[in-house]
């Protein structure tokens, strides 16, 4: 069963979004919460696989909720942002608090269901095409960042953090190195595990941060 928490200053749109998940048979909405700073409180004491976060919100918005959320020392849940904008800017900044993807609030029911089985299943909720570009328009130089954080990659690991930046599924990560697709994803396991990332959205900000990937280069 997958746990979700609800974050929405609108008590209508907090409301409509539990009903569509709970009708899920393998989704429970654990809470609801009116603001970034109860939505902090309640992902503590809850401890939902998934939350769904409003990015404009009183007392603290969605951003920062996210960042608070994520820099728990207990379990994190992946965290969705909800907005009614879709302004690159605002997808990349909700990107790099840490959310693992984002959606309108006009997302279809169906959708926004299985929005919440790809995120818990370790996926971005974003094509890889169209992450790399909101990566690589809006991502900012490496100058600063401690690159050396790559240093507990192995070659390979890198090679794999490399393409996965670059856009590059599971079945094309294969072909390039020439392994099965199973070994690519044990390499993608351990790359998550060493950095301490969620999904593909956290590899691909931290690619271009350290500079590892830089914006413009070729794909």
């Amino acid at each position: 069963m997958i746990r979700v928490l609800v974050a929405d200053d609108q008590a209508l749109v907090r409301g409509g979004l539990g009903m569509i998940l709970a009708a899920q048979p393998d989704i429970e909405v654990v809470g609801m919460a009116e603001d970034g700073a109860q939505a902090v409180d309640l992902a503590a004491e809850l401890v939902p696989d998934l939350v769904l976060m409003d990015v404009r919100m009183p007392v603290m918005d969605g951003l920062e909720a996210t960042r608070r959320i994520l820099a728990s020392s207990g379990v994190r849940p992946k965290v969705v942002m909800l907005t009614t904008f879709d302004a690159d800017e605002y997808v990349y900044e909700a990107l790099a608090a840490g959310a693992s993807g984002f959606l309108l609030k006009e997302t279809r029911p169906e959708v926004l269901a299985d929005s919440v089985r790809t995120v818990v299943g370790g996926e971005a909720l974003l094509a890889p095409a169209v992450l790399r570009r909101l990566v690589d328009r809006h991502a900012p130089t490496s100058d600063g960042v401690d690159a050396s954080r790559l240093a507990v990659l192995t070659d390979r690991e890198v090679e794999v953090l490399r393409l996965i930046a670059r856009g590059a599924s599971n079945a094309e990560l294969a072909r390039t190195l020439w392994i099965s697709e199973p070994t690519v994803k044990t390499h993608i396991t351990r790359i998550f595990r060493k950095l301490d990332l969620r999904d593909r959205a956290q590899a691909v900000v931290l690619a271009y941060e350290t500079g590892l990937v830089k914006p413009g280069e070729p794909g």
